[in-house]
């Protein structure tokens, strides 16, 4: 008696990547084009728009500002069906928001665009990834979001290779209008691909964790706020940084770039290296390396110490994302979404705070690099919170 059961497995292995590629697309446009794009972008802007320190760290504060309001209306909303429609609301927005920037040079209209802009971005950060983790857990695939979490490195290296290709072409407000039309070509798999959410069934089986006790979830939730900061001084100003050194000028976007290439296939090895080590572990190993990675052009102005700094920080922040909204993710999987975005919360009120602290220090000082010492601090304070969080763990292992 024959079975279908091979045509079966063979037919939901190409669903599965299909579903990573709507991931991967997702972020493409709300997070690389939608978000990323103004990292490279910022220097051009300051030399033919006028945009000065304080303005640009404002805008960003607005953009994380977004950010974290779409992560609290993430959190709350319940239902997943709701979410698949906002999911393809912010596809769009993402397009129209990116586009907009390149049609005006009011500073204001600029705050509003990037906050929508930020708001958009909850769409491939949070909600994608609460429907992949769904439909992984209906169909009894690994709850891991690595290959999903690819496209925030994959959205680097698009926007970095794009303004770079434009910048001598072009003026700042065009390389906007074009980066919103490349949009619409990740738009389209990102919205055909996405699979509409379902209940998952009682007797489907998942490797569920115990719910996480309260203590358990502050330090987590601490402990992401400390990774926002570290992860949001560099990924706004890592360009404008490197271009005040003359090995870079006029090179600094292909430095996004070198980030992107470093962080595109980083979910992949801190996947691995957290079935190793264990996730906390692999989280402790992942902020000392962006301290590492921070304190660079702190200690050396030298092209290749600052190329290594990049290409650490690019490793790192990703995987600090995706081993979190994993980890959590596996401890609420009915409704991962919605666990995400009460974690990111934290992450939000960081980006929101940290891009407006290093543009009061740049505005007053000429540098960036009192900012990025108190980036480092914080970071080693999340080392710390990661420590007790990891003790605690242990612990409540050890009683069982």
């Amino acid at each position: 008696m024959t079975t279908p059961q091979p045509a079966k497995l063979q037919s939901v292995e190409a669903q599965k990547y299909r579903v990573f590629i709507a991931g991967v697309c997702s972020l493409l446009l709300t997070a690389g084009l939608s978000r990323f794009a103004y990292t490279p972008l910022l220097p051009i802007m300051r030399e033919q728009a006028g945009l000065s320190h304080l303005a640009s760290g404002w805008l960003a504060t607005f953009n994380y500002m977004g950010y974290m309001t779409g992560a609290l209306l993430a959190s709350s909303i319940s239902r997943l069906r709701v979410k698949y429609y906002l999911y393809h609301i912010g596809l769009v927005v993402a397009v129209l928001s990116t586009s907009g920037m390149g049609l005006t040079d009011n500073v204001v209209i600029w705050a509003i665009l990037r906050y929508v802009g930020g708001l958009t971005t909850t769409c491939g950060m949070l909600i994608a990834s609460g429907l992949i983790m769904n439909w992984l857990i209906r169909h009894k695939q690994s709850p891991m979001l690595g290959f999903h979490f690819a496209g925030l490195g994959l959205g680097i290296v698009v926007s970095g290779i794009a303004v770079g290709c434009m910048v001598d072409h072009l003026r700042w407000d065009q390389q906007w209008i074009v980066l919103g039309l490349l949009g619409i070509v990740f738009l389209i798999p990102a919205w055909l691909w996405m699979p509409a959410p379902a209940d998952i069934q009682s007797g489907t089986s998942v490797p569920v964790q115990a719910p996480p006790s309260r203590k358990w979830m502050q330090l987590l939730i601490a402990s992401y706020f400390c990774a926002g900061f570290g992860y949001v001084v560099s990924a706004t100003f890592i360009v404008a940084i490197l271009e005040k050194l003359p090995v870079f000028a006029g090179r600094g976007s292909w430095i996004w770039v070198v980030v992107g290439v470093a962080a595109a296939p980083s979910t992949f090895l801190w996947d691995r290296i957290a079935r190793r080590l264990g996730q906390i572990p692999a989280l402790l190993l992942a902020y000392a390396l962006q301290v590492l990675a921070v304190m660079g052009p702190v200690l050396a102005n030298g092209f290749m110490v600052n190329v290594f700094s990049a290409v650490l920080y690019g490793s790192t922040f990703v995987g600090i994302v995706s081993l979190t909204l994993a980890l959590i993710g596996r401890h609420f999987p009915n409704n991962p979404a919605k666990a995400m975005a009460r974690l990111t919360l934290s992450y939000g009120v960081a980006q929101m705070v940290a891009p407006v602290m290093a543009g009061y220090i740049a505005n007053a000082t000429g540098s960036y690099q009192g900012a990025l010492m108190i980036t480092a601090l914080v970071l080693v304070a999340g080392m710390a919170l990661l420590v007790a969080l990891n003790r605690l763990e242990l612990r409540g292992v050890s009683s069982r």
